[in-house]
């Protein structure tokens, strides 16, 4: 008799990777680097979605909204840590995007036996996080008919929340309730049913796409400088002062001396030095263009500020 997994690509025997056993370690690798690259080319395909997917989410975080991510597993590790990424890299919010994993915190060191079968369980673990019609939920499955995962996004869907669905199988079941579907389709794997080989590198593009994307929406970057991260460390202090010399052409001295004068916040001493203005001037600069450096510093030459 026929089961679901029979119908799934992540679940089917990958032909080229058959014997994979009798091979060289050379061989075993190369079958894997050009499995691999199929991976970018499913994911350029979803473009598209992607981008719906993205407004969405800018649309949320102008409005206030969280981005939330739930998944079991793989799937929600690699929300976790897309999520927590994203306070050292863009200053944001603890809360600004979340991460939420069947099992909890135990679940990203060890497998919880059973956790992504809970189907009430997914809606429970988004009401314990107060989730409002503000946010946006990404469930995120390879097979995309986890329970766990689709019992989060049902729960989002019945309170008007943005919902997106983020599996590798055409036609699963989170691919038809989630409100964008994205759905890269990597085809089977080198180790049959390891979906944490190209469906998990799959995910992982997409959810960078996400941040990352959203994020430059949202003023976070200014060029291609990540203006807004937290210099919680020797290391990212170094990095903001390359920033700000980069931004602004100045030497390491000066750039030094901003980074102190705007509290050891980059993106401000970069408009304090294009602008020639005051730490209170570029934070209600910065305010008036929704933390975009690029408007700010614009506003300020065309009024010959």
């Amino acid at each position: 008799m026929e089961t679901v997994a029979n119908h799934l690509t992540t679940e089917k025997s990958n032909c080229r990777s058959k014997d994979i056993d009798k091979k060289t370690t050379m061989e075993v690798i190369s079958i894997m680097n050009e499995e691999d690259k199929l991976v970018a080319y499913a994911v350029e395909k979803e473009i598209p979605n992607i981008t719906k997917a993205v407004d969405t989410i800018i649309d949320t975080f102008n409005k206030g909204g969280r981005l939330i991510y739930i998944g079991a597993g793989t799937s929600g590790r690699l929300g976790v840590l897309d999520a927590s990424e994203c306070p050292p890299t863009f200053s944001t919010d603890k809360e600004q995007v979340i991460g939420i994993i069947a099992g909890g915190k135990e679940a990203l060191t060890e497998a919880i036996e059973g956790a992504e079968d809970n189907e009430k369980r997914g809606e429970e673990d988004l009401k314990s996080v107060n989730l409002t019609n503000l946010d946006t939920v990404v469930g995120i499955a390879a097979s995309g008919n986890t329970p766990y995962v689709l019992g989060a996004i049902n729960y989002a869907n019945s309170i008007g929340v943005n919902t997106v669905g983020l599996s590798c199988n055409e036609g699963s079941l989170l691919s038809k309730i989630a409100k964008i579907s994205i759905t890269p389709v990597v085809g089977p794997e080198v180790i049959t049913g390891s979906t944490r080989l190209k469906a998990g590198t799959a995910q992982k593009m997409v959810l960078n796409m996400l941040t990352t994307a959203s994020m430059v929406g949202i003023g976070k970057v200014y060029n291609n400088l990540m203006v807004d991260l937290n210099p919680s460390n020797n290391k990212l202090v170094e990095r903001s002062k390359r920033i700000i010399i980069e931004a602004t052409g100045v030497n390491e001295d000066i750039a030094q001396k901003y980074l102190e004068l705007s509290k050891i916040k980059p993106k401000i001493a970069i408009v304090m030095i294009e602008a020639k203005c005051s730490y209170d001037a570029a934070v209600k600069l910065l305010d008036k263009y929704n933390g975009s450096v690029y408007k700010a510093i614009e506003y300020c030459k065309l009024s010959n500020l």
